[in-house]
């Protein structure tokens, strides 16, 4: 059989070790080499009659092509055994693999054995395997079988194994040797247990040498990340494009295929231009700085608009001489909190080779524990000297002069701040060496610089003010820098005279917007009469091409919030940047929608969700107030923004914006609780708080002389912080102020709290008021007060205190069995959820165990043992409670026709509903009520009520066609808005939902 008959690809094939074990393979080499190896256990079969060289011929051509080698005396040992640690040699000589220096297996001197570096690289590749895995023993010295080798064979070659057999290989290997056979591979009756002799091994490897050789790679090169070129050993150039682009500094696997073959390669894209933020850090609460993982663009980098850090406000952005780090300076007005976290997005920020644009978002927690330095002073000419500080500084501090002494004399002149870490002090200094102290300069952690001796020198100048760089940012603003302090000028402009600006000076640089926006093209800015401290003065000029602010705006966060008077929540809604107040104060831009999508409507928001009121936009901060004029539920909602565009001189429309937000807790309940305790001799007193509040600061909740129980001070107690929402205030030694009934049980007691933060820093108010109040409870245990059925499938369950753990199983309803109301049952939910306030439990029932519409002296049952307790792990009350019904009833799509009078076609149409029903307006009831027939509308003749839960309603045909269509529906929002058509007008007076009841007449007819 000829050697070049066989075609090997790239496929998932298996070697088998001799307990049966398979391990994948990943290469074609790899199946190719094992498979030539397998045919050396049966050489004169496969190769015999076409074999041109003897085994030493073969031999002679491996051992010069560097594959195989002779023994020390000069002898190819051909009729010996060959050793798995030959076999690897071989294997990785043969495809030319890379030895892998290091260690896998656990044999005996393994370590050193001269072959390890063989068989890891084979090993790595999947081609051979240990003697033993659990033990990671390899068996160096041991040798290869036939059958081992004849099932590598049938797997290379895809042979159908065969479910009969008749060869005396292990039970393992019978299916492999016989396919062997049938191929024609194998001669019958050998002994297929026998080990491999090298001359087997040769004549395999030559053949494989011989028929199989291909073309590997010799280098490759990465063009860019989606293009790499291969140098092939034969000399070409395989030139591959990538799908996916490659991750920088990141070993990947590259798939390709040369003269029918498949290559798998390893590449690494290595480049030093950014392709990601590496680290966010900010050392003191002025300033962000963000690392780059390589190189980024300059221009890019330093536009203040790529750049939102939470809650602050953008000043500049420097690029360090390296290009990988880039210095978040925030306005003058803001200041980050330290060691609380915060979070910066970076957007539209290109790599160096423009490869790349970095858009991610990372946390970071600013962390001020240096305190500010003299970084440099620099004399200004003789008039003036200028002190540099290590970080931004207090402007107070600043303009003190006392705080600076030259040479051991406080200085007498004004000094200028320029923010923000910039002192000129204007007091004239004779040439020469001089040194200065600085005291009492804070940094904007309180901080204070520490009086240290700096020397500086100062020297004449006689040079005005030249630029050095000038950029733009949009077509309304540009920073021009000059390479010395700016102490004046006349005027800053554009093309022609009256084009001028707003000028912002800072330091050495000039911030001018302009109220005429620049061109696209190259532009020329002139500034007149620029001045240094010495006096100098000159004309200068510059070029500038502008950055286009092509940014849309979006909404950065949504909160509920509530009125302190009314009571009524309004949302704030804060935009990434600032938009215009026409687009931002237009009242249908905002849509409020329900947990199910329903648009919310109210008595401040119309029948879209739209609030009534306009909206009031505040520039300073970039929000929105949007009142709604309603007091939400404690559920969830979804707040839509759409169509609000930014300042830019080429407006920027957002892109639609949704978020889910929960309603905050209703006014007055800034406590939620509060609870009386013994516990042994100490006296417990819990106020719960509905957030969690701070423990440090003014606002802190930690402190005895905050509260007041009965209108006195408490003394000799201990007050601590527990569960972050909780305050304990205890003692062993008075009653806490409390009033006791004279039969020792509590008696009414009030409490209040002023001056509480939460732990994001806001006061708690209640009705406006700083001071909170609220009854001293004597039970800890938390109690039911309020139990409503919201729907069929939902119970809202409002607890007087937060719970912290629950399970659906602790509660059940008892319901009424029928509309009678003269029996009941039991239904248990399937579910429960707890709201984000931990007040408010929600029951949910499955579709197959609903409540009844009808819940007439209904009850929410709590278990007698209830699992359901708050954070100390008091279990709530297992008293009963009175479900309130909220279920809008509805209509079942039976709908019954009787004959009132045939003579003048006057038909009566019966809905039944799931519960009672009620008219309050008839006139207001044919209103919400639609009948069509035949697609016609019909008018409604009079609506009444018959039996406990049917509808009647009375309309005439103009012509009676059996074969016809009646439609009939109740419209439920103008339903629920007038409550036209209830339940029971008694007491519940929950309004019927929407329905479409239809049929064809000859089939609902009753005669």
């Amino acid at each position: 059989m000829s050697n070049t008959s066989y075609s090997f690809k790239e496929n998932s094939h298996a070697i088998v070790n001799q307990g049966g074990e398979k391990k994948v393979m990943k290469k074609i080499l790899s199946v190719a080499l094992s498979t030539a190896m397998a045919f050396s256990m049966f050489a004169s079969v496969a190769f015999g009659a076409d074999a041109k060289l003897s085994p030493e011929a073969q031999f002679n051509v491996l051992k010069d092509a560097g594959i195989v080698t002779g023994y020390p005396d000069g002898t190819a040992g051909l009729d010996k055994f060959i050793t798995r640690a030959e076999l690897a040699k071989v294997i990785v000589k043969s495809i030319n693999l890379d030895p892998v220096d290091t260690t896998s297996y656990n044999d005996k001197n393994y370590a050193k054995h001269w072959a390890r570096t063989y068989i890891e690289a084979a090993t790595q590749k999947g081609i051979l395997e240990g003697k033993n895995a659990e033990k990671k023993l390899f068996d160096p010295s041991g040798n290869v079988t036939v059958q081992e080798l004849a099932a590598v064979l049938v797997r290379a070659l895809k042979l159908e194994v065969p479910t009969e057999t008749n060869n005396s290989a292990a039970d393992w290997a019978k299916g492999y040797v016989q396919a062997a056979i049938n191929g024609g591979y194998l001669a019958e009756g050998i002994n297929y247990q026998a080990n491999a002799t090298r001359s087997q091994a040769v004549v395999a490897a030559y053949a494989f040498y011989e028929a199989n050789q291909v073309p590997t790679v010799s280098k490759y090169e990465v063009k860019d990340s989606k293009n790499v070129e291969f140098t092939m050993s034969d000399g070409e150039v395989v030139k591959v494009a990538l799908e996916k682009a490659l991750e920088a500094n990141k070993e990947t696997e590259v798939k390709f295929t040369y003269k029918d073959k498949e290559y798998t390669h390893k590449v690494t894209y290595v480049t030093t231009v950014a392709q990601k933020v590496e680290s966010v850090s900010a050392k003191n609460l002025k300033e962000v700085v963000v690392v780059f993982d390589g190189t980024v663009e300059k221009k890019s980098a330093e536009n203040k608009l790529n750049y939102e850090v939470k809650d602050q406000k953008v000043d500049s952005v420097k690029l360090s001489d390296d290009k990988k780090t880039a210095t978040i300076l925030l306005q003058e007005g803001t200041t980050l909190t330290n060691q609380k976290e915060s979070e910066v997005k970076v957007k539209n920020v290109k790599n160096e080779d423009a490869t790349k644009t970095i858009e991610q978002t990372v946390k970071f927690t600013p962390v001020d524990v240096q305190i500010p330095e003299i970084k440099e002073v620099v004399g200004l000419g003789t008039s003036a000297f200028k002190v540099v500080f290590s970080e931004p500084v207090q402007k107070s501090d600043v303009y003190a002069s006392s705080n600076y002494k030259v040479d051991g004399v406080s200085v007498s002149g004004n000094v200028e701040y320029s923010y923000p870490n910039v002192a000129i002090i204007n007091a004239s200094l004779p040439t020469g060496d001089h040194k200065l102290t600085v005291s009492n300069i804070r940094d904007y952690s309180g901080l204070k610089i520490a009086p240290v001796e700096q020397a500086f020198t100062i020297a004449q100048d006689t040079v005005a003010p030249e630029v050095v760089s000038i950029k733009s940012n949009d077509l309304t603003e540009v920073e021009i820098e000059f390479n010395e302090s700016i102490k004046t000028w006349s005027k800053v402009y554009h093309g022609v005279s009256g084009n001028t600006g707003v000028v912002t000076k800072r330091d050495n640089k000039l911030i001018v917007t302009f109220s005429k926006p620049l061109s696209l093209a190259e532009n020329t800015v002139y500034i007149e009469g620029v001045t240094d401290y010495s006096g100098n003065k000159a004309n200068r000029e510059a070029k500038v091409n502008p950055t286009l602010d092509t940014e849309r705006p979006t909404v950065n966060k949504v909160e509920v919030k509530q009125d302190d008077v009314t009571g009524y929540h309004y949302l704030e809604i804060q935009f990434s940047k600032k938009v215009s107040k026409e687009s931002a104060e237009k009242r249908t831009n905002y849509t409020i929608k329900n947990k199910d999508g329903k648009a919310v409507s109210g008595t401040g928001l119309d029948n879209d969700g739209h609030p009534y009121s306009t909206p009031s936009y505040d520039a300073d901060k970039n929000t929105v107030t949007v009142k709604l004029g309603t007091k939400l539920d404690t559920a969830d909602y979804t707040v839509e923004v759409a169509n609000v565009v930014d300042t830019a001189y080429v407006a920027n429309t957002m892109l639609p914006y949704s978020v889910t937000v929960s309603a905050k807790q209703t006014i007055g309940d800034a406590i939620t609780r509060v609870w009386y305790k013994v516990d042994g001799n100490e006296k417990i007193l819990y106020v719960q708080y509905r957030v969690n509040v701070k423990t440090s600061g003014d606002g802190r909740a930690d402190l005895a002389e905050k509260y007041l129980v009965n209108g006195k001070t408490l003394k000799d107690v201990d007050v601590d912080v527990v569960s972050g929402d909780t305050v304990r205030i205890k003692t062993t030694k008075n009653d806490l102020n409390l009033i006791f009934n004279t039969d020792g049980s509590l008696g009414t007691n009030n409490i209040s709290a002023q001056l509480i933060q939460d732990v994001d820093g806001n006061f708690l108010k209640q009705s406006g008021s700083y001071t909170l109040t609220s009854i001293v409870k004597p039970s800890s245990k938390l109690a039911v007060i309020e139990a409503k059925a919201t729907s069929r499938q939902e119970v809202k369950v409002k607890f007087d205190g937060k719970i912290n753990s629950f399970t659906a199983s602790d509660f059940r309803a008892e319901v009424p069995s029928d509309l009678t109301g003269t029996g009941t049952k039991v239904v248990v939910p399937d579910s429960a959820s707890l709201s984000s306030d931990g007040i408010t439990l929600t029951l949910s029932f499955n579709d197959n165990n609903k409540l009844p519409a009808y819940l007439n002296g209904a009850k929410l049952l709590v278990v007698t043992n209830p699992s359901t307790s708050d954070a100390q792990g008091t279990a709530i009350s297992n008293a009963s409670n009175d479900l309130k019904d909220e279920i809008r009833p509805e209509f079942n799509e039976n709908l019954s026709v009787k004959v009132v009078n045939v003579t003048d076609a006057t038909y009566k149409l019966i809905l039944t509903g799931n519960d009672k029903v009620d008219i309050t307006n008839v006139a207001d009831a044919k209103k919400v009520l639609e009948v069509k027939y035949d697609g016609d509308t019909l008018t409604i003749e009079d609506v009444r009520v018959v039996n406990i839960n049917q509808l009647e309603i009375e309309v005439k045909l103009p012509v009676v066609d059996t074969s016809k269509y009646f439609n009939v529906e109740l419209k439920g929002d103008a339903n629920g808005q007038w409550k036209s058509i209830v339940d029971d007008t008694a007491t519940t007076n929950n309004a019927y939902a929407t329905k479409k009841i239809g049929g064809q007449f000859s089939n609902i007819f009753i005669p």
